[in-house]
């Protein structure tokens, strides 16, 4: 492969925008774990009824168990990505590698942190 031909480049957006969407997706509940504690934490001290901190709890459980679901996905996204890469790069010119789209695609694989 010398130049990145049309149908790769429809991959290899559709990939890179998975793992960034899947990416922010973690982020948001990371965020929104933590806001949700804090509330408890608000109800807590300020005396509220146990049924309604019992239902904050409920829906910070339900941010939790989209982690490991969310994490999954993000490697598989992860590793989807690093292989389409790798087999375009193993037969790309120099040039064809430093495209912009290529070049793009790394510095997400790289800024990707996976567990």
């Amino acid at each position: 492969m010398s130049q990145p031909n049309t149908d790769f480049l429809k991959k290899l957006k559709a990939q890179t925008g998975a793992v960034k969407r899947i990416g922010k997706d973690l982020s948001y509940y990371d965020q929104e774990a933590v806001t949700q504690q804090a509330r408890i934490d608000k109800l807590i001290s300020s005396g509220a009824d146990e049924h309604d901190v019992r239902k904050q709890r409920e829906v910070l459980d339900e941010t939790h168990q989209m982690m490991p679901d969310g994490k999954k996905r993000l490697a598989a996204a992860h590793r989807d990505l690093k292989d389409l890469l790798d087999k375009f790069l193993k037969d790309a010119t120099p040039e064809a590698a430093a495209s912009d789209e290529i070049v793009a695609a790394q510095q997400l694989l790289q800024q990707t942190v996976t567990a």
